[in-house]
């Protein structure tokens, strides 16, 4: 064998210095093993990378058609073809031998309908794989195969004959419902400049660059094929805006473009167009992805998961009986283009406004591909600054009629924008100045502002709602929730991330409310689902009106006195989204803008308890809005609760012994063969109850502060010596983290006055970035922190469920 005895990286070295000298192949494209582009002049102009071969390479004897589907799958997982132009070549080797099959051969794999490309490529067990490698089987045109030893001089023929620019068939990309957004992006960069269009007064006018991109995609010899689509391709111009007056007279604009389409022709050519006609209306539909990020958020042009539209369908017709379609008429005025509205049956009931006229097109060209809607119930409406009097006059009746608004549901998903700031350019609308009061801090909701419109000048109808859950919780919706008096009859949560664009882990609602019923929310308990529609354990809101929150507590045990243990760092908020801001420093110094509370002799208890409560639940989407609240007086008396927190605290802090003397060692010299004294031996002195602490013990006790407090242990005038008592899952994390103490002081070059993280880092080390690296090169090390994490988690387990117990938290 050529390459006997070499491991991977060396075999892939010296394939590529034998046989492709001439190329480029130091650059590694995502997970392929190896890859061959040629070289770029340094002044060349166009620096776009040409790849002529991707090869899986394996540093053994190994079946071929087993290397290129574990190749196939690696490169479809991370749909690498999306964002670089695929190779003429696709390949494989191993210590003995070299394959090529042409890309167009097997490029029909990537499309494929329903396959699962998250599965592990290399798991060769799996049911993809094994289709995968049936497919490759199949492939009728033969695969060039080569022995690096006995067809060197072929192998050498070959490459020369066809690693040539331009020689072998580059396929073209072909677009479908996966990659159109990539390719737009990658249209954005470079055709849409060359278009004659200032695109900053466009876009104010309604007029996005993605209607034009549509136009490109979905033609043919340079024609759009979609007639009703906003914008049109003719030939070398784009038409669009289109209008027919009160004199029946025909108008429209034009655009050209600044380049002779010479930027158009080149990216075109990379590109098979039009895509299947089966993806075109789901393009279509999800025009909302091509309209920039600010544009979006101002007209709620966000697409409902389809997953969540049947859902939520079938949670209105479990309120409002199987037959609601036909005895409910039925407007979403935040439409888009119309994908909440899909499943609906009823056409005649049903109305849909948006902001924006291209996605008015949009919903009635999607009416010729058979979406059940009327043209003449779909029209453009600004609900936050148009008066009702502009609607069709249908619905106009409905909504001035009182018994027919209670038959009235107003289905939507708004939009999730705030306007603080106008940060995002979302001007202030005639809602936002109407509805001030009864709003306040809430007022930087758009989607507030739809509900209190919708509350106070639609009464009595039925609001089905997609929204985040601050209505129902958040501490700035207290004056909304004493104005938007309204029956919650059902809801249930989904994760935001299922939404596109929505950024952040927290709850979606679903929620279905009578305005005729004046009842304000006080709780409920919610269906959840996760993102597969999975039904999980209910999970209740509570609106907290009547609560005291966590950071009043926290408050309550704030002092300022001269010497100070360490820092505790972001507690004087409330929910979960801050729970990552929470820890524990040696001052507050170290922190650029400190919102925390200083830990004493006099409050360390109660600072550990806050710590702990705050740390030992993960954050997750489904609570971050869930309030830690001002717990009732059941912790005061729970001592074995106490020093679980407190067990917890000392092998969960960031204490550093660099930023000042380390008064949190939870173990004396001896305990942990140091080589030298401690400087402080404060934590161990106050476990064997050296130390009183006289705010949570029943008799004041008296404490000579830490000014006085060096290693050695000094004399403490105290009523009574109380030695903490510790549960056996405290005990646990104690033994395992004194393990960890004592393997590190036997290191030659330790600190002895060492905290958690500087053992932590010691053995962990940092990155290029500075940041500690996630694990060790140290076996011994990997297992005792691993002991101890397993021991934690245990111990947060055992506390969790006090956390709810003592009010901290509700159920």
């Amino acid at each position: 064998m050529k390459y006997s005895g070499v491991r991977e990286e060396e075999i892939k070295n010296r394939v590529a210095t034998d046989f492709f000298a001439k190329f480029d192949c130091d650059r590694i494209v995502g997970f392929i093993d190896f890859a061959v582009k040629l070289k770029r002049p340094v002044n060349a102009i166009d620096l776009h990378d040409e790849y002529l071969l991707w090869a899986e390479a394996k540093n053994k004897p190994t079946n071929i058609q087993l290397m290129l589907a574990q190749l196939i799958l690696t490169i479809g997982k991370a749909r690498t073809f999306d964002k670089i132009m695929p190779p003429p070549f696709l390949g494989c080797f191993d210590n003995e031998k070299i394959a090529f099959v042409p890309y167009s051969e097997i490029q029909g794999i990537f499309y494929q309908n329903d396959f699962n490309w998250k599965i592990t490529p290399s798991d060769c067990e799996t049911r993809e794989f094994k289709q995968v490698y049936a497919r490759i089987q199949e492939i009728p045109r033969e695969t060039y195969l080569f022995n690096f030893e006995k067809d060197e001089k072929e192998l050498r023929q070959f490459i020369r004959e066809n690693f040539i620019p331009g020689k072998a068939e580059t396929a073209k990309i072909r677009i479908d419902k996966n990659n159109f957004i990539a390719v737009y992006n990658k249209w954005l960069e470079t055709v849409q400049p060359t278009i004659a269009v200032k695109w900053e007064k466009a876009k104010a006018h309604g007029i996005i660059d993605g209607d034009f991109y549509l136009a490109d995609l979905l033609s043919a010899e340079n024609r759009t094929l979609k007639e009703k689509l906003f914008v049109l391709l003719h030939g070398n111009y784009y038409e669009f805006d289109r209008t027919v007056d009160e004199d029946d007279i025909y108008n429209s604009k034009r655009a050209e473009f600044s380049d002779s389409q010479k930027a158009y022709t080149q990216f075109w050519t990379k590109y098979e167009r039009p895509p299947l006609e089966e993806y075109w209306d789901y393009i279509i539909e999800r025009r909302d992805l091509l309209v920039q990020q600010d544009v979006r958020e101002r007209k709620g042009s966000f697409f409902t998961p389809k997953i969540w539209v049947e859902l939520s369908q079938k949670y209105i017709a479990g309120v409002l009986g199987e037959n609601w379609q036909d005895e409910y008429c039925i407007w979403d005025c935040a439409a888009g283009t119309g994908n909440l509205l899909a499943g609906l049956t009823n056409k005649y009931n049903i109305w849909a406004s948006t902001l924006d006229k291209a996605d008015v097109d949009v919903m009635k060209d999607r009416i010729r591909n058979g979406a059940n809607l009327l043209e003449s119930h779909i029209f453009q409406f600004d609900f936050l600054n148009d008066d009702f009097t502009k609607l069709p006059q249908g619905l106009q009746d409905i909504i001035n009629d009182e018994n027919k608004r209670k038959k009235l549901v107003i289905y939507i998903n708004p939009p999730y924008a705030e306007i603080a700031g106008n940060k995002i350019g979302v001007n202030i609308n005639i809602i936002h100045e109407k509805y001030a009061g009864q709003l306040e801090d809430a007022n930087r909701e758009l989607f507030a502002q739809f509900l209190i419109r919708i509350y106070n000048e639609i009464p009595a109808c039925k609001i089905a709602e997609f929204s985040k859950c601050k209505t129902l919780s958040g501490s700035h919706f207290k004056t909304f929730r004493s104005n938007f008096k309204a029956k919650l009859l059902n809801m249930f949560i989904v994760p935001a991330y299922t939404f596109d664009n929505v950024v952040g882990r927290f709850p979606i609602g679903f929620k279905i409310w009578d305005t005729a019923i004046k009842e304000e929310f006080t709780e409920i308990k919610a269906d959840v689902f996760d993102e597969y529609g999975n039904k999980l354990e209910q999970h209740g809101f509570f609106s907290y009106n009547d609560n005291e929150y966590f950071s009043r507590w926290v408050n309550s045990f704030k002092k300022k006195e001269k010497y100070c243990l360490a820092w505790l760092e972001g507690v004087t908020r409330n929910d979960f989204q801050s729970q990552n801001g929470i820890f524990i420093c040696n001052k507050k110094e170290q922190i650029a803008v400190p919102r925390g509370i200083a830990i004493y002799d006099t409050n360390l208890l109660e600072c550990c308890i806050c710590f702990t409560v705050r740390k030992i639940i993960p954050a997750d989407w489904l609570n971050d809005r869930d309030q830690f609240l001002y717990p009732n007086e059941g912790w005061k008396t729970d001592r074995e609760f106490q020093n679980d927190c407190l067990a917890y605290t000392l092998f969960n802090n960031n204490i550093q012994s660099k930023y000042g003397v380390n008064h949190w060692i939870p173990f004396t010299e001896y305990q942990v063969a140091a080589r030298d004294k401690f400087d402080s031996n404060f934590m161990t002195d106050f476990i064997e109850g050296k130390i009183k602490l006289n705010n949570i013990i029943a008799e004041p006790l008296l404490f000579y502060g830490i000014n006085d407090y060096g290693g050695g242990g000094a004399a403490y005038r105290d009523k009574k010596e109380t030695k903490l008592e510790f549960s056996e899952a405290a005990k646990k994390v104690f033994e395992a983290g004194k393990e960890l103490w004592k393997y590190y002081h036997a290191q030659a070059k330790c600190n002895v006055n060492a905290s958690l993280y500087d053992i932590r880092e010691h053995f962990q080390g940092r990155n290029n970035n500075g940041k500690m690296n996630n694990k060790s090169d140290n076996e011994t090390y990997n297992e005792l922190i691993g002991n101890l994490r397993a021991e934690l988690k245990i111990l947060a387990k055992k506390i969790e469920p006090k956390v709810y117990e003592y009010g901290f938290l509700k159920e």
